[in-house]
């Protein structure tokens, strides 16, 4: 009988804790749901307001180079849901595209070849032939988009956290205890009366000593959250940069348009007169000019309202696992109020007279109820804190426009079963000859004291240790000689 209460005991209360891990899995996957969606029609529309307007705007302008701006938003597709890619590189690399394109369809009367092309592009850069776009563009983009995919990962690494610890199964210790708090009193023919609170307290507190020293990570990697979701609807405004980019590139192309002769004329300068095409020049107007005129329907509200939702349940989660033997005692186990005298002690009918335990398993070493080994940290555990330290890291770099490469993750990243993660079809490929495509960069984990916002730690190499190992172990063979 005594095994079978024992057995019941650890079936029960593993269920309650993956029934409450379900809870705030549920809440971060909703939040990375809402941003993610509300992110991919951002950009959705932009592409599709790019195509619609182009065509007549620009005519053969855009036609013939319609698979340039179908690779760009492609790219930053790619970026966003954690492809290796430099996206800075990434936009560059467009510019060029279509100045090469364009310069070719502005002057169909020249045999432009593409040694000719390398040397225009270094002439007419100079003379910034798209005006201040490219370079304006490149700051807010490549910001706005950080922060997007760094929020967004956060929320996907949160809900895996708590996945993984959730299913981290309980030791024999904890299992008798379990089972003399809530069926040692049916033995006593007490089976109404509720286990006294203080107590239960200190059996969950020893049950989940490991779970509770997720408490300071856990808390950093809410508080980066909550601070990266100020910079998208602030400084770093999502719906503005983004829901832009192809009035943006308009006006790239106008001031390519208005600058035409000038560049022309300086590239040839610089790069000698191509040769007369025989080929006859194209029907397309070439004087044709075209005033920017395109909108952008702005979302700004939706993306307020999404901060909003999200810094509330951040806010409200952030204690989750120095609350939970609090909240299982209360909503599961439901024990006794603290004042009750008659409540089941572990002995009898009666008041708890133990001191209640600390969070944490450096507090559990006198815990009355649970024996608790602390020089033991359960390893799956200190694994999710480690993971949580990344994230908060890549946060901290977002928040301060520094890109941050994902790929460095632990395998189970993209396993987490949301399904919103990065999809293997995009992720699994790299594309290794392409300009921007880069290998993954490597950042420190940030040290216990300093975490935050404040950016990535510096990292040490062991040259040093190495090169004194290797002197001392020269001297012992000498001596041994």
């Amino acid at each position: 009988m005594e095994e079978n209460f024992a057995n019941k005991s650890r079936s029960e209360f593993e269920a309650m804790m993956k029934e409450t891990g379900r809870s705030v899995q549920m809440t971060l996957t909703a939040q990375h749901r809402s941003f993610d969606s509300y992110f991919q029609d951002l950009l959705n529309k932009s592409e599709k307001a790019l195509y619609e307007a182009f065509p007549s705007m620009y005519g053969e302008l855009y036609t013939q180079n319609m698979k340039v701006f179908k690779d760009l938003y492609s790219e930053l597709r790619r970026y966003y849901r954690g492809s290796n890619i430099n996206l800075e590189e990434a936009l560059n690399e467009f510019w060029t595209r279509l100045l090469e394109r364009l310069f070719k369809l502005m002057n169909p009367q020249y045999h432009i070849t593409d040694e000719y092309l390398d040397c225009m592009v270094k002439h007419a850069e100079q003379h910034k032939p798209f005006g201040e776009v490219p370079r304006d563009l490149k700051v807010k983009a490549t910001r706005a988009f950080i922060a997007a995919r760094s929020y967004a990962q956060g929320f996907l690494v949160g809900s895996d956290v708590v996945k993984k610890v959730s299913q981290v199964p309980l030791s024999h210790e904890c299992t008798r205890a379990i089972m003399k708090l809530m069926y040692c009193p049916h033995c006593r023919g007490m089976s109404s009366v509720k286990p006294c609170n203080n107590y239960c307290l200190n059996v969950v507190k020893g049950c989940l000593a490991n779970q509770a020293d997720l408490n300071t990570e856990w808390k950093y990697l809410m508080d980066s959250l909550v601070i990266v979701a100020d910079r998208i609807n602030g400084p770093y405004n999502v719906d503005t940069v983004i829901g832009t980019i192809h009035m943006r590139i308009a006006e790239a192309i106008s001031n390519l348009q208005e600058n035409k002769d000038s560049i022309t004329a300086k590239v040839f300068q610089g790069c000698g007169n191509p040769k007369i095409s025989t080929k006859g020049s194209s029907s397309e107007d070439k004087k044709r000019r075209v005033k920017v005129a395109l909108e952008a329907k702005s979302s700004l509200q939706a993306l307020e309202m999404l901060v909003l939702d999200a810094k509330g349940n951040l806010t409200a989660l952030k204690t989750y696992w120095i609350t939970l033997p609090g909240s299982l005692c209360s909503k599961k186990v439901m024990s006794s109020s603290a004042a009750d005298d008659k409540c089941w002690n572990g002995m009898t009918k009666g008041s708890y007279l133990p001191e209640v335990m600390g969070d944490g398993l450096a507090n559990q070493i006198n815990n009355p109820e649970v024996e608790v080994d602390i020089t033991k940290p359960d390893m799956t555990i200190r694994q999710q804190i480690m993971q949580l330290k990344i994230m908060t890291n890549r946060l901290g770099n977002a928040n301060i426009g520094n890109d941050v490469d994902f790929q460095d993750a632990s395998d189970d990243m993209s396993g987490s079963g949301s399904g919103d993660s990065c999809p293997d079809d995009v992720c699994g490929k790299r594309l290794s000859k392409s300009p921007s495509t880069r290998q993954p960069e490597t950042h420190a984990i940030p040290k216990q004291s300093g975490h935050g916002i404040s950016g990535a730690s510096s990292r040490s190499l062991p040259s040093t240790f190495l090169l004194l190992l290797s002197v001392a172990f020269i001297a012992a063979q000498h001596l041994w000689r």
